[in-house]
């Protein structure tokens, strides 16, 4: 079963396998899925890329005071204030903004937190969201294919979105973390050469770390399917061989 949209700019603290206790911050719309990609298995279903032009973003006087509430109801800070939400929290048009006060608000209510974001990659070309991106305390960042015509199959982009640019807008962020999730299946990006190519592109990246992951929710395509520990473990030891960390989930 897919999820249903966030229908608030706070949501959480939830059980992260990742993150710990999270507290998630949704800076896009409530009644729509925002997003620059349309992955075959999108816990919220498919995107409608009509929307991105038209999307109303909660403004950041809203967003400052949901967090600060909340944070102030906690019993327990959390581990995380992460952005993430409805699709992808960097199309939110004052993102560098909200990363500078989210950070101060943090440092006075819940200062043992770290402050994160969970990104589909596609805006690190350019160079405001990098610069925004730096200052966070963890850039979660997406990577699944290691070449443009997987990536067109496997995450469906937006057409403005290029492959290429997008691995070396990765490579130019400092201490990244990149994430991705691996499934079998006629559309799915385990194979010899898909694993191959995206191994290649991990190690230009040079990722402090990677996290592997499978399916854990519902998703829209039917032709994808679940992989088991033992094949998510096979791409970690791809990793190893070439000297990266990497942990599977």
């Amino acid at each position: 079963m897919l999820l249903r949209l966030q229908n608030s700019i706070i949501y959480g603290p939830i059980a992260s396998r990742r993150l710990g206790r999270s507290l998630g911050v949704n800076l896009l719309p409530f009644y729509q899925k925002t997003c620059t990609l349309d992955c075959l298995y999108c816990q919220y279903g498919w995107s409608r890329f009509s929307n991105l032009e038209t999307a109303k973003y909660p403004s950041v006087t809203e967003i400052l005071s949901a967090l600060e509430q909340a944070l102030k109801n906690l019993p327990v800070p959390p581990d995380y204030i992460t952005f993430s939400g409805n699709g992808e929290p960097t199309l939110h048009p004052e993102f560098g903004s909200i990363v500078e006060e989210v950070k101060q608000l943090r440092d006075s209510l819940a200062p043992i937190a770290r402050v994160a974001v969970l990104s589909n990659s596609t805006t690190v070309t350019r160079d405001s969201i990098r610069a925004a991106l730096e200052k966070l305390d963890d850039r979660i960042m997406k990577l699944d294919a290691g070449n443009a015509a997987s990536f067109e199959i496997y995450n469906r982009p937006y057409p403005s979105f290029e492959f290429n640019r997008i691995v070396k807008g990765l490579a130019s962020l400092s201490d990244v973390t990149i994430q991705a999730l691996f499934t079998g299946g006629k559309d799915g990006n385990y194979s010899p050469g898909s694993i191959l190519d995206w191994v290649d592109k991990i190690v230009e990246i040079k990722p402090r770390k990677v996290q592997i992951y499978t399916l854990a929710r519902g998703y829209p395509a039917p032709t994808i399917e679940n992989l088991s520990r033992t094949e998510l473990n096979h791409i970690r030891q791809r990793l190893s061989a070439e000297h990266i960390a990497a942990t599977v989930y």
